[in-house]
């Protein structure tokens, strides 16, 4: 794999937490070539489970009990990641984006074939949250609660995510 690796994180504005802990984006993580089976094959050998296929949800959303990955098995999205104010992505097939429970994610648009496959470390049950500032406190009490996961979703036990969310504040 010559997977391009970039990493950023984003602060909490007060409706979505983000997370102290990286966005971690593997450009070109599979092959133009590789289909949706291909990526839940990856994630599930490195036990990120419950594997869906669908889009990115068109307005701003988060997960407060497990962390999520996303890959990108078909056409292209603008990913809006850290809420309103965060910062926008282009993600194209072959690219795998792994987000702490916390931050928040938003399709701004999409090809006519977008095809997304999701997982969760070790299948973790996952809440769909929008930013709701009365629900601030009960998020964040989540987050704090969700484990690192044991692999990195692309490069399992050898890959970057464990160092990258272990040396985080």
């Amino acid at each position: 794999m010559s997977a391009t690796l970039e990493t950023c994180t984003f602060g909490d504005d007060g409706s979505i937490p983000n997370s102290s802990l990286p966005v971690v984006l593997y450009r070109g993580a599979l092959a133009d070539s590789a289909g949706a089976a291909a990526y839940q094959k990856l994630f599930a050998g490195h036990r990120w489970l419950g594997a869906w296929r669908d889009g990115i949800f068109p307005f701003h959303h988060f997960h407060s009990t497990a962390h999520e990955v996303l890959g990108i098995a078909a056409g292209e999205a603008e990913v809006m990641l850290g809420g309103p104010q965060g910062r926008r992505f282009q993600l194209r097939r072959g690219d795998v984006v792994v987000l702490p429970a916390g931050t928040g994610h938003c399709n701004l648009g999409s090809s006519a074939g977008l095809l997304v496959v999701g997982a969760y470390p070790d299948g973790m049950e996952w809440d769909l949250r929008r930013g709701n500032p009365a629900e601030h406190d009960e998020v964040l009490a989540n987050i704090v609660r969700v484990p690192l996961p044991d692999q990195d979703p692309v490069l399992g036990a050898d890959g970057a995510l464990r160092e990258l969310w272990s040396d985080a504040p």
